[in-house]
């Protein structure tokens, strides 16, 4: 009796054992039950910078979709611009045993320490729209052509102004994206190796002699900051010259500087509003630009962004190498990451049609 009570008594603590490992994620043996290469059912977790700007919360539902699409969890977290916040929400993140992470940076410079933790617990990085900087622990890079952008918008200011036809002088000032965004350089590097000719030859004139990319720069991409910067402008340089076009990086920035525009009297007959470039089609500077407000916007198909972005996670969990074709230029201060570029695309009143609505980004009831 006292030996079948022992053997019971055995056969208990190793079920129980087995119970406790189990819970625990790990198999009895000690082996991960979620092992690479079969990572289906595991989490991945998605940073993402702010629910202030309607882009970012397009991004977030769409890499949740696709992720979701695959076989995957998620856990979707908005830093609102705060760059210590994010880093604590990766850190939970990764606390919580996520397989992978998704991060579009707040703060470029300022991931290093937590994504070495990443590293360390064999969590893959892709960085998201903003490369991630001084880190060799970002694994791929998921973007658009990013001096593609920069060259779609001063392009246009050129063609719309007939610049190549001769026309000018014409007045223009220069925005930049946020200094602690590292596409804000690749923006402006596109937008400047167009207009720079133009501006040598006088052809385009900075009344307010801004021209330097830490002089034009807009901190969090900040709608509000670049009203106010506007106005300072218009202020002090054009107090008897009109502005005839300004270089924006961003639609809200574009809204904050039309705002300034419009308490200066622009949009009047007397005193017509200025080509406005942007980017990212939100619904707020479509409506813009086929009211006649805002010029042009570079659309940017977040959908295939996700899509990218996903399939670099699923790749990266199952043993695959993922598809990039982009091996040289995203140099972020510790290593080259590869990357997978999408094209983007301008839009203004006369194609809006064919490439948002025809397109399905946006209905015809989204644009009234």
């Amino acid at each position: 009796m006292r030996n079948r009570r022992a053997a019971l008594s055995a056969l208990a603590a190793t079920a129980s054992l087995a119970l406790t490992l189990s819970a625990c994620g790990q198999s009895s043996d000690g082996g991960s039950e979620e092992k690479a290469g079969s990572a289906k059912g595991g989490t991945v977790g998605v940073a993402m910078p702010t629910k202030s700007s309607e882009r970012w919360i397009s991004d977030g539902n769409n890499v949740v979709k696709e992720l979701q699409a695959k076989g995957y969890k998620t856990k979707l977290v908005y830093g609102e611009d705060d760059p210590d916040q994010q880093v604590s929400q990766i850190e939970n993140l990764i606390t919580q045993g996520v397989k992978a992470l998704i991060v579009a940076a707040i703060d470029n410079k300022s991931l290093t320490n937590v994504l070495q933790q990443a590293h360390d617990a064999k969590i893959p990085v892709i960085a998201y729209d903003r490369l991630i900087l001084d880190s060799k622990n970002v694994d791929y890079y998921a973007s658009f052509d990013n001096t593609k952008v920069g060259e779609l918008q001063a392009s246009y200011i050129v063609d719309k102004l007939g610049l190549k036809d001769g026309k000018g002088p014409f007045n223009l000032e220069l925005f930049a994206g946020s200094n602690d965004d590292n596409n804000t350089k690749y923006f402006f590097g596109g937008a400047m190796s167009v207009l720079k000719p133009y501006i040598d030859q006088k052809k385009l004139v900075i009344r307010s002699g801004q021209t330097a990319l830490n002089q034009v720069t807009t901190l969090r991409w900040d709608g509000a900051t670049a009203q106010k910067r506007m106005d300072d402008v218009l202020t002090k340089s054009y107090k008897s010259e009109k502005v005839d076009a300004v270089l924006s990086p961003y639609d809200g920035i574009s809204i904050g500087i039309l705002s300034a525009l419009k308490s200066d009297n622009y949009g009047s007959s007397s005193k017509p509003l200025p080509v406005v470039t942007g980017q990212d089609a939100e619904l707020a500077s479509v409506k813009s630009i086929v009211a006649g407000r805002q010029t042009q916007t570079v659309y940017k198909d977040l959908r295939k962004l996700a899509k990218v972005a996903s399939g670099m996670v699923d790749d990266s969990l199952n043993d695959k190498k993922p598809e990039v074709n982009d091996t040289k230029t995203y140099d972020n201060g510790a290593k080259v990451v590869p990357a997978y570029l999408l094209k983007p695309v301008s839009v203004d009143k006369s194609n809006y049609k064919q490439i948002l609505v025809d397109g399905g980004f946006y209905t015809e009831g989204d644009l009234k």
